[in-house]
């Protein structure tokens, strides 16, 4: 049972899986699905670009910028407020709106 829930995390060898190894899986999945979609194929997307999406969905969600920073590891909050927290039209319309009001 262990060894099985441990499968996602090391490679054939029982050794741990590294950024290179996801990449490589998300690279065969999107070839794949793209085989068989050829009609709406999927972007270049790898593990990272899901991290950044998730940091970025949370600060569009006026999550506690220190919060975070927090769950991202990052060390220093410009790192999580310059790559990550992107300002649009519409943020900053919003944002006019609720100082108006």
């Amino acid at each position: 049972m262990i060894r099985l829930m441990l499968l996602p995390f090391v490679n054939h060898k029982g050794k741990p899986k590294v950024a290179i190894d996801y990449n490589a899986l998300f690279v065969r999945m999107i070839k794949k699905y793209n085989k068989h979609h050829k009609d709406n194929p999927l972007p270049h997307i790898t593990p990272h670009t899901l991290r950044h999406t998730f940091c970025t969905r949370l600060a569009s969600k006026n999550m506690n910028p220190k919060d975070l920073q927090y769950i991202m590891g990052h060390s220093n909050i410009s790192i999580t407020m310059n790559w990550y927290a992107h300002a649009s039209i519409d943020t900053a319309k919003s944002e006019v709106q609720r100082l108006i009001a």
